[in-house]
């Protein structure tokens, strides 16, 4: 399994307010099933998750916004935590690049609240998702059927409700990775 994602390079788009879990967790399985992951955000330096209620820890940011290429990378990850969605969401870098990241056909995969990115930039008609609950009518009003399971897949898209579900998103993000998942544009 160490192997499984060798040579293959994974986008996180984050900024401050990420729920830290579910930024760290999944870039460690990623890391840790041979894969490069790349922390991707409006700003250089660093920014601050959210762990539960409170800030959490800093993590180094890779590659500004600015300087990221979407062509560059096998797949994206988009934590969840309200304040970094809620703030990428309204950031037309970050929305463009998801947006161009979308038409690639590869892996997108959100937890909890990254799906609002996703719904900014007007990809999830007509995709079944999942999220945090409190984004079901948001979802349902751009066009996505919105499920409570703590998977789902739809074509390259990967979501999950919250931190409990973790585990099975990890596994998917892998799986669609090391098959090289590549869907028809969802743009």
């Amino acid at each position: 399994m160490a192997s499984d994602l060798k040579g293959k390079k994974i986008a996180f788009l984050a900024t401050d307010g990420f729920e830290q879990v579910e930024l760290i967790e999944p870039r460690k399985a990623l890391d840790d099933a041979g894969a490069s992951t790349v922390v991707i955000a409006p700003k250089g330096g660093k920014i601050r998750g959210w762990k539960h209620t409170e800030w959490g820890d800093e993590v180094k940011v890779d590659k500004c916004l600015s300087d990221a290429n979407p062509q560059d990378y096998d797949a994206l990850v988009l934590p969840g935590g309200v304040i970094s969605p809620d703030s990428l969401r309204i950031d037309p870098k970050a929305v463009n690049f998801v947006r161009q990241f979308v038409s690639s056909g590869k892996t997108v995969a959100a937890i909890c609240h990254g799906p609002w990115t996703l719904l900014e930039a007007g990809v999830l008609s007509g995709k079944k998702v999942t999220s945090w609950l409190s984004l079901k009518t948001d979802l349902k009003n751009a066009g996505a059927t919105w499920v409570d399971q703590e998977v789902v897949i739809d074509g390259q898209f990967i979501t999950s409700r919250n931190p409990n579900d973790i585990p099975a998103f990890n596994r998917a993000i892998i799986d669609s990775v090391s098959r090289g998942v590549h869907q028809h544009p969802a743009v």
